[in-house]
């Protein structure tokens, strides 16, 4: 049976893996034990994911991005170039702590920016953004932004990535989409189309 995803002939993909549709996997990338990875996603140049690893549907992992078990990133999150994930909060070289990975959960529609470090432990929310060069070390709401070390929240993002400016009545306006975002107790979600 052909696969129905695409590997460039350097990249090494270990066994128990399952590759979704559509799914690209590019130079010198390598694809450890038992991960699942969804349809349509690009794993750029040099990648490295490690066993277990879970992503979801159309998942944009760009060059040299580390992947480390305990990781699972949900449908339509990006992974800009040479961003890492940790998975133990404190490594030592001559001290076995494989049974103290801590899992790390991106949500759906996030971006983590280039060169930025996640924190092994804690939950990226839905279409959260990560500035590049952020360092992660707590929880990121759902359409934060943060930026900086350690990452420190500096406003909100729309699902098309821009910048939410809410007015007095707790209400913003994607420029792209025209969606109608509303802030309560610190909260953004989507407006509700039955009001």
């Amino acid at each position: 049976m052909e696969k129905e995803y695409f590997a460039h002939e350097s990249s090494f993909i270990d066994e128990g893996c399952v590759i979704g549709k559509g799914t690209k996997i590019w130079h010198f990338t390598h694809v450890m034990s038992n991960c699942v990875l969804g349809e349509n996603c690009n794993l750029g140049q040099n990648v490295v994911v490690s066993p277990g690893v879970k992503l979801g549907n159309n998942v944009k992992v760009q060059n040299n991005v580390s992947i480390y078990t305990g990781v699972e990133c949900e449908d339509d999150v990006f992974l800009g170039p040479s961003c890492v994930f940790t998975n133990v909060i404190n490594p030592r070289s001559a001290v076995a702590r494989k049974d103290e990975y801590r899992k790390t959960i991106v949500r759906k529609g996030a971006s983590i920016g280039a060169n930025a470090t996640i924190v092994c432990g804690y939950e990226i929310g839905e279409y959260a953004f990560i500035g590049a060069g952020a360092v992660v070390t707590k929880e990121v709401p759902a359409y934060a932004l943060v930026v900086g070390n350690p990452a420190r929240q500096t406003g909100w993002m729309s699902k098309f990535g821009h910048k939410l400016h809410f007015h007095a009545n707790g209400e913003a306006v994607c420029p792209e989409s025209g969606e109608v975002y509303v802030l309560e107790k610190g909260i953004v979600r989507t407006a509700d189309v039955t009001k």
